[in-house]
């Protein structure tokens, strides 16, 4: 029987793809109206610095936010502003950066699920290795806990963070648990070697063979549903 849930945030409660372009080109665009950097260093340098950042340091390569940070400040110390100047306008940068990051529309079915699942008596963690913050978003007060796993170092599909959400929730055995998430290498696979039933949010329609145990779902809106035939042929 399911007693807990765990749910990944990004592409599962929202549409990220589209909210991580605008953010891309948006968040760059203002800083370069600020201070013209952006014909000594485009935008592809400061993403490639940012993946040269991440290969370096590989213990904190899902910690979005410290590789951005670190890479710009970099970046903007090249372009040739003081220490002080290049810090502030890191930071600055790094606010209107988040401020878009949270811009997302959140799937409406989204809160009334969550709130169902809660007077159901499930218990309910969130696991992202994104840099969204669902405080900011008015989700917060539906979970037990929040693991940002990157920041944790310990980015899906590390086993870590799955395990520290069932400890957390008082999880005896993985089967008690359900992973809700969209990436079949970060979601799907990890949360299945562990033992725990799975579902899969297949917004890419990728056509993996489901073992025994994942169950494709086209939306997050049916995950309701999947619960309820569960329950009856449990």
């Amino acid at each position: 029987m399911i007693e807990a849930l765990t749910f990944d945030l990004d592409d599962t409660f929202w549409d990220n793809r589209t909210v991580m372009a605008r953010v891309e080109q948006n968040h760059y665009e203002w800083l370069d109206a600020h201070i013209g950097h952006a014909e000594c260093f485009p935008l592809e340098e400061y993403q490639r610095r940012r993946a040269e950042l991440a290969r370096r340091y590989p213990l904190r390569r899902g910690d979005f936010t410290w590789i951005r940070r670190e890479s710009l400040y970099a970046m903007l110390s090249d372009f040739g502003l003081s220490s002080e100047s290049a810090r502030y306008w890191t930071d600055a940068t790094m606010e209107e950066m988040l401020r878009l990051r949270h811009e997302v529309d959140i799937h409406v079915e989204v809160p009334d699920m969550l709130t169902e699942f809660r007077q159901r008596g499930l218990k309910m963690a969130a696991i992202t290795n994104g840099n969204a913050d669902i405080r900011r978003l008015g989700l917060a007060e539906h979970f037990d806990l929040i693991i940002p796993a990157g920041e944790w170092l310990a980015p899906k599909p590390d086993a870590r963070c799955f395990l520290a959400a069932l400890a957390h929730l008082g999880i005896g055995a993985p089967r008690q648990a359900m992973h809700v998430g969209d990436s079949w290498r970060d979601d799907v696979l990890p949360a299945h070697h562990l033992g725990m039933p799975v579902a899969w949010i297949d917004v890419k329609n990728e056509g993996h063979d489901c073992p025994a145990g994942v169950y494709r779902l086209a939306h997050v809106r049916e995950l309701p549903a999947l619960l309820g035939w569960l329950a009856e042929h449990a």
